[in-house]
């Protein structure tokens, strides 16, 4: 049974912006780090094994502070990645529904096998992420492990903790800096406690993009 920390990488401003970051290499904003800060505060006095970060720039300056207050060294893995939304990587909603309307219309439809051009479908995402949570949780049985990734990685892991379909918009509340506890035993995932924000409770309030918002607006979900 391994115990695994989960934390969504601090706040950029591509976040403020509501733009899809997927795997553009942005770094935090002035909030991010502040909150990377107090997340390494809040994790000072806790016993961890190891840390598993993406290494994408946001993730990798968030798990810094956490990694040296607690003596260990990051260990960086592609696996941990977000998304990859190719062509719109980077961009506004509003600017990838002017440009690519048919994309986005097939994106609000939430299909587990549709990809932005050049992208990467939620399916083969969930592989990718699910195959890198078995590779951690084997490397550290009956340990404990922090691990600093993005948002649609801890979507995959809490649809598969909670058995939800890969269909549909996200079921679950995902902050930047938000701390996420799950135990793997025997490849199940229990959920122990999620978007646990405490640490940031006197921060401004963070950008919310609604994907369940914005396919109502778009009348493609009842």
């Amino acid at each position: 049974m391994t115990e695994l920390v989960l934390i969504r990488h601090g706040e950029t401003d591509m976040n403020r912006e509501l733009r899809f970051q997927g795997q553009v290499n942005v770094g935090l904003n002035a909030i991010g780090r502040e909150q990377a800060r107090r997340l390494a505060e809040r994790l000072a006095g806790e016993t961890a094994d190891a840390v598993y970060v993406s290494d994408l720039l946001r993730a990798w300056q968030t798990a810094e502070p956490i990694a040296g207050g607690l003596a260990l060294d990051p260990v960086p893995d592609t696996g941990l990645r977000e998304q990859a939304f190719g062509l719109v990587d980077g961009m506004r909603v509003d600017d990838i529904k002017r440009e690519h309307p048919e994309a986005w219309q097939n994106w609000l439809r939430f299909d587990e096998d549709f990809a932005m051009p050049q992208g990467e479908s939620t399916r083969v995402f969930h592989a990718r992420v699910m195959e890198a949570v078995q590779r951690v949780v084997a490397a550290h049985p009956a340990q404990t492990v922090l691990v600093v990734t993005h948002g649609g990685v801890l979507d995959m892991i809490y649809r598969t903790a909670r058995s939800l379909g890969l269909g549909g918009p996200r079921q679950s509340e995902i902050p930047n800096a938000g701390l996420n506890r799950v135990r793997v035993s025997a490849g199940a995932i229990e959920i122990l406690s999620w978007a646990d924000t405490r640490h940031l409770a006197d921060l401004p309030p963070q950008p919310v993009y609604d994907q369940k918002k914005y396919a109502l607006d778009e009348g493609t979900l009842a």
